[in-house]
């Protein structure tokens, strides 16, 4: 569960609690699992204990990420002369120049030659509902003799 903390001990109910906002504002969301393992949500005012009646539409708030969003990975070789693009929106992109050298243009700017042995890596940290993402396309540029590994992840 997203933003989550707690504690848990065999034997005992665990609790997991979630700031959640509705129509209104924020609100705290406590998960309780006994040991049969039934979940048992409660809400309460973000000072834990005052109870919390929702309204509207309950969703994460704004600016809290998705703790574990499902990311796609895609692996492309390029070997010889082509290009590889991977579109704006991308959570990272690797590249590894195993020979030869490959041009590489973000976002329609100049492309820029990278070596053989050269491994770069641009990612962001943070993706969820209104988290970051890489703004700018990649186009990845081999030449005849090259060899080229690029690696790309997205949310789903």
């Amino acid at each position: 569960m997203a933003g989550t903390s707690g504690s848990a001990s065999a034997g005992a109910p665990r609790q997991e609690f979630e700031i959640l906002c509705d129509d209104v504002g924020e609100f705290l969301r406590r998960y309780t699992v006994d040991v049969g393992g039934t979940v048992v949500p409660v809400d309460t005012e973000l000072d834990g204990t005052t109870d919390y009646l929702t309204t509207g539409t309950v969703r994460r708030c704004a600016g809290t990420p998705t703790v574990n969003p499902v990311l796609d990975g895609t692996i492309q070789r390029q070997t010889g002369a082509g290009t590889v693009t991977i579109p704006a929106g991308a959570r990272s992109v690797t590249l590894v120049v195993v020979a030869g050298t490959a041009a590489v243009a973000i976002g329609g700017g100049a492309p820029v030659t990278v070596p053989a042995g050269t491994s770069l890596t641009w990612g962001v940290d943070r993706g969820g509902e209104t988290g970051e993402s890489l703004q700018d396309a990649y186009a990845i540029t081999g030449v005849a003799g090259s060899d080229v590994l690029v690696t790309s992840t997205r949310e789903a």
